[in-house]
């Protein structure tokens, strides 16, 4: 057995998208929920790398993502909608990443009404590193304050301003923070809600452009 990493992780899953591209699934003809979609994907991809002799811990409810001993949680969007839900841990993570990198799938999805089937064309998978998993606006926004030679309060004010769930001893120990360890630049678009939700339009357009951000398989959907 082969120890799965993030470099051959990134490897397979290019290789996965290119194989799923072509490959017609009667199971999924006519479904248009994306959740099914995204289960599919996950459960197939798994199993394509287990079929490839990697041993790695299997993700759960309990950890919350995918790869756990590599610290990769997997996501599948549609390209009409790219973005997908996320557990909420701390607001923080809006400004410091999510504690975790993401490597997703988009897809678009095309039925062939005569073979009664589904192609999942694989038009992008990205992967994002860790430390560029935080918030795009939100990160730009206090890396400006910073270079600007804002102060305790302007951050503050910047915070409330993007309404950040916290309360206002959260609000001080982050401003704090901020003041002394500068966010990385993030990618990803955070909305608020109970759980986080994730859109990923940049990351797709920033994928080989930016640092953290990278190409893992670039198809082409008609």
């Amino acid at each position: 057995m082969k120890s799965l990493n993030i470099e051959n992780l990134c490897f397979e899953a290019g290789l996965f998208s290119a194989q799923e591209s072509r490959h017609p699934e009667p199971s999924l003809f006519g479904v248009t929920d994306g959740k099914a979609v995204g289960t599919y994907l996950e459960h197939k991809f798994r199993a394509y790398l287990l079929a490839n002799g990697y041993n790695f811990a299997q993700g759960n409810s309990a950890n919350g993502i995918d790869f756990p001993d590599i610290l990769v949680d997997m996501k599948v969007t549609s390209i009409r909608q790219p973005q997908s839900s996320c557990p909420f841990k701390s607001a923080r993570q809006k400004i410091y990443g999510l504690g975790y990198s993401l490597i997703i799938f988009v897809y678009d999805k095309n039925d062939d009404e005569t073979l009664r089937t589904a192609t999942l064309k694989i038009s992008n998978t990205v992967f994002v590193e860790a430390k560029h998993t935080a918030d795009f606006q939100m990160t730009k926004g206090l890396r400006d304050i910073l270079a600007n030679e804002g102060n305790i309060d302007d951050l503050t004010a910047y915070i409330l301003e993007k309404n950040l769930p916290v309360d206002d001893i959260e609000l001080n120990n982050l401003a704090n923070e901020i003041q002394n360890n500068p966010p990385v630049q993030g990618y990803l678009t955070i909305s608020n809600a109970l759980q986080w939700r994730l859109q990923y339009s940049r990351v797709i357009e920033k994928a080989g452009i930016v640092d953290g951000v990278l190409v893992v398989y670039k198809g082409y959907c008609a």
